[in-house]
């Protein structure tokens, strides 16, 4: 089969969904364009700015897809391609959009809190306190995981490690000339997007050449300064800026896919059980992760989306549209090893040791198809999804820091409410696992919790439908299937490490198990006798 064909069925089923099942959503959450949200309502100029649509999306888009669409896919491909692109593409529509868009209207609708928050008025402060801890665990994974990722792109293509610093000043810059000197928005990202290409021509001619560890600390100590500084100083410019980089990827491989249109040789499936993974299900769901469905989206849409958000009409696009966009990304991440045959695709694992290098030398060589040179090819696209990477990983840290401060702010610890301190106390722990060097056995617990988080977010929001009185099971269907998947998951986890001698992860997995249970009973709970007296958020208010 030809691989073309495939991407351009996964493109229209997109293209459709948006339109049909974006616009049912977008009735059941009862958008309304003309009620003010929160970004007009509670503005600070720090946290809570209207945005304009096409910074948000750069923003929110940028920030949810982070590696995920690229690692998880094409780590699952061993089961192979035709499972991953179907759960892709349905996980995508039915479930990863539906949570996406509905954790940011209800953040929306209760005045642009956590969903810890909604946790909490709809289910007590009990269920807020555990789904704060298991969002800070989460995070701290996320951190973690990606912090090692990118360390080993700059390694394996020092080029996209200068690019990326330089990258910095230039979105500082950005967040200057267009937040204080008031210029035109089309200006500054023209001026933007020339000093980006500049850095990418330098990145080029003068790579930086360190080891793992020492990007490693490099990252944890930009983290920690994007998690301070206020949003439109750094994170959300490079956001924005970073978007048209990868913007470009998924343009420049779609073109180069289009043109080379490679004969798929990975076999469609390779069986229900897989040496290195172990079986479909459920592990197929937890691998592939932020192509179809992400916790972490939840605590992006209510954590920075939602106090940006300046009218509730924009939301299909930002958040539904971009978790479509992911899925797309996951495609093209299936394409970039689709072409190879099984042994041929893990003598290159082997090799490059890492599913970001793997994609980079994949779409690299089909750029080269429409004239680009494959080793600026091969760089540009590492240089791309180490933006990738970055903009989750400055945005996890700065969302660690905002369920840390709850958290302060739920058991009235004040050093805890210190935006330093809870940004330094997150970040040691994601260190010491950065520092552990190894992606292979953090992802599957990572992917685990994060797709556990989606279920809770998603708890919530029903909680939130149920109690306004209003229509919630097509967010209750998916619900249920992740909650089953992810316990399912954990119970495997802890067997598998048990056997392996991995203690650290069995209790690791263990623990997390007990809090999805524990919160899963508090909610069915709830449900049926409300832990307040205070009235729910209505939908409609």
């Amino acid at each position: 089969m030809n691989f073309v064909t495939l991407m351009l069925i996964c493109v229209a089923l997109l293209i459709v969904a948006y339109f049909t099942y974006g616009k049912y959503l977008e009735r059941r959450l009862k958008i309304d364009g003309q009620r003010t949200t929160p970004a007009h309502t509670f503005y600070d100029g720090q946290e809570y700015i209207p945005t304009k649509t096409p910074v948000l999306l750069g923003h929110h888009f940028t920030t949810i897809a982070g590696g995920g669409p690229i690692t998880g896919p094409i780590a699952a491909i061993v089961f192979g391609w035709l499972p991953a692109v179907l759960w892709i593409i349905i996980g995508s529509i039915f479930v990863g959009g539906t949570h996406d868009y509905a954790s940011l209207q209800a953040s929306i609708r209760h005045k642009a809190k956590s969903i810890g928050e909604v946790i909490k008025e709809h289910m007590g402060k009990r269920g807020q306190l555990m789904f704060l801890a298991f969002s800070i665990a989460t995070l701290i994974l996320i951190i973690g995981v990606f912090i090692i990722l990118v360390a080993n792109t700059f390694v394996s293509f020092p080029g996209a490690a200068t690019a990326s610093l330089l990258f910095i000043a230039v979105a500082m810059g950005f967040g200057v000339l267009v937040n204080q000197v008031r210029i035109h928005l089309a200006l500054a990202t023209l001026l933007g997007v020339v000093a980006m290409a500049l850095s990418v021509w330098i990145g080029l001619s003068f790579p930086i050449t360190l080891s793992a560890t020492a990007w490693s600390l490099i990252l944890i100590v930009y983290a920690y300064f994007a998690s301070v500084l206020p949003v439109w100083f750094l994170l959300q410019p490079r956001d924005y800026l970073n978007s048209f980089l990868l913007y470009f990827l998924i343009g420049g491989a779609f073109l180069g896919l289009l043109i080379a249109r490679p004969t798929i040789q990975m076999p469609a499936f390779t069986g229900f059980y897989n040496d290195t993974l172990g079986f479909l299900f459920p592990i197929l769901f937890i691998t592939i992760a932020c192509g179809a469905i992400s916790g972490f989206h939840s605590l992006v849409s209510s954590g920075t989306t939602s106090k940006q958000l300046n009218n509730e009409k924009n939301g299909r696009f930002v958040a539904y549209g971009s978790m479509l966009i992911e899925a797309f990304v996951a495609i093209i991440a299936i394409g970039s090893v689709a072409y190879l045959t099984l042994d041929q695709f893990n003598a290159l694992m082997a090799e490059l040791n890492d599913p970001i290098s793997v994609f980079s030398v994949g779409i690299g060589h089909f750029m080269n198809t429409w004239g680009l040179p494959v080793a600026a090819g091969v760089t540009f696209t590492a240089l791309a999804a180490s933006a990738f990477l970055m903009t989750t990983l400055d945005s996890a840290t700065r969302l660690m820091r905002y369920a840390v401060t709850e958290l302060g702010e739920s058991i009235n610890v004040q050093l805890l409410r210190n935006k330093h301190t809870a940004t330094v106390l997150g970040l040691i722990g994601a260190t010491t696992l950065a520092l552990s060097g190894t992606w292979q056995s953090v992802w599957p617990l990572f992917g685990a919790a994060n797709q556990m988080l989606g279920a809770l977010a998603l708890l919530a929001i029903t909680l939130w439908l149920v109690k306004t009185k209003s229509k919630a099971l097509f967010v209750i269907i998916p619900m249920v299937f992740m909650f089953i998947v992810t316990t399912s998951a954990l119970l495997v986890m802890m067997h598998s490490n048990f056997l392996a001698g991995d203690y650290l992860l069995v209790v690791a997995s263990f623990i997390l198990f007990v809090m999805c249970v524990f919160l899963g009973i508090e909610g069915a709970r709830s449900v049926t006798k409300p832990k307040n007296k205070q009235k729910p958020t209505d939908l409609n208010a």
